[in-house]
């Protein structure tokens, strides 16, 4: 007699991680979540979340190969941390407050505690950007998956009302203020495992750019959650845009919440953290290649009209930003000009 458990799926495990999971998901419960987790789908009633004429925003994301990292050290607590942001920064630039969360995890073998590590921290970065998670997918492929690898891929969904979509009026003279990241965040980890295989730098060695830590420690710093400054800019009608600096860096995300005839100017220098000038030359990537792969220490940028008063609301919330730059009059198509600062890493 053969059975499922012979087969490598073990379906006890798969309810042991959901008994796991279910207080750390109860945890992020917010108004207008119906239900909890064991349907066979999330309820989100959005009259009770306080909308009156909402558009919904949805957005799904991964972590990409920053997930190695984690497999390869056992780091799994803030992987999730990292999911959640790359889902619900995409949906803050565009107005939209995050609602709930859902969260595929696909594996070849369930081990309960790692899984739970990374679920955890998924309701962590829900609960810190006030959203639900809701539910999700654990799912065990035997052969799909080398033994201890997972993947891992988030789905957000948030709202807006109808006429408080972003972005809005960008016009020439308005005000790129950046906001800093915390690191790579999760954007150009194939490069950087390529860059330490160079270096010869261990997962285990200490960080040449961060003294006290592994490089994996520093690596694995979880991308920044900016739903509480975005959304508070926005609210106090002081945001006409903002753009989250993923993959392609400012050229690939900057010009796509632009109107046409516009131009941002990149000309003021922010601090840069040191990972990414140590990135730099320990493999000599030259400065475009640099930009284009990686934030450079801006995990996202906004643009107003009152540089003053944003800079200021900004602040209230213990944030610091940079002004880094304006828009400007151009013809055609958006585009993004870049008088890089001195020191510049590459």
């Amino acid at each position: 007699m053969v059975s499922y458990r012979d087969a490598g799926v073990d379906i006890e495990a798969g309810d042991a991680l959901v008994d796991a999971i279910k207080p750390a998901a109860a945890a992020t419960r917010r108004a207008g979540v119906l239900g909890g987790l064991g349907g066979f789908g999330a309820l989100f009633d959005l009259k009770a979340a306080g909308f009156a004429d909402p558009v919904l925003v949805s957005s799904t994301d991964g972590v990409g190969t920053k997930l190695m990292v984690a497999i390869e050290t056992g780091l799994h607590d803030q992987v999730g941390i990292d999911l959640v942001a790359m889902c619900v920064n995409d949906l803050v630039v565009q107005g939209a407050e995050p609602l709930f969360f859902l969260d595929y995890f696909a594996t070849g073998a369930l081990v309960v505690e790692d899984a739970s590590r990374v679920v955890r921290g998924i309701a962590e970065g829900c609960r810190l950007s006030g959203c639900a998670l809701v539910g999700g997918e654990t799912a065990e492929m035997p052969g799909m998956y080398a033994p201890g690898h997972y993947d891992l891929a988030g789905f957000a969904v948030g709202a807006a009302e109808r006429g408080r979509l972003l972005p809005g009026q960008v016009t020439a003279g308005d005000t790129l203020l950046g906001l800093p990241s915390s690191g790579v965040h999760s954007n150009g980890f194939s490069l950087v495992r390529r860059i330490c295989d160079i270096a010869r730098l261990a997962w285990t060695d200490p960080a040449p750019w961060s003294p006290g830590e592994t490089a994996a420690q520093a690596l694995m710093t979880p991308t920044r959650l900016y739903v509480t400054q975005v959304l508070a800019l926005h609210r106090a009608g002081l945001l006409r845009a903002a753009a989250h600096i993923t993959g392609g860096g400012l050229p690939g995300n900057l010009p796509r919440v632009l109107p046409a005839h516009t131009c941002a100017v990149i000309d003021r220098a922010w601090p840069i953290p040191p990972v990414f000038g140590w990135l730099a030359q320990a493999a000599a990537v030259d400065s475009a290649e640099m930009l284009k792969v990686f934030n450079c220490g801006i995990g996202m940028v906004l643009v107003v009209a009152d540089p003053a008063a944003a800079l200021a609301k900004l602040a209230e919330l213990g944030e610091t930003a940079h002004i880094i730059g304006r828009i400007e009059a151009a013809e055609g198509a958006p585009t993004l000009r870049l008088d890089l600062p001195a020191g510049f890493p590459g």
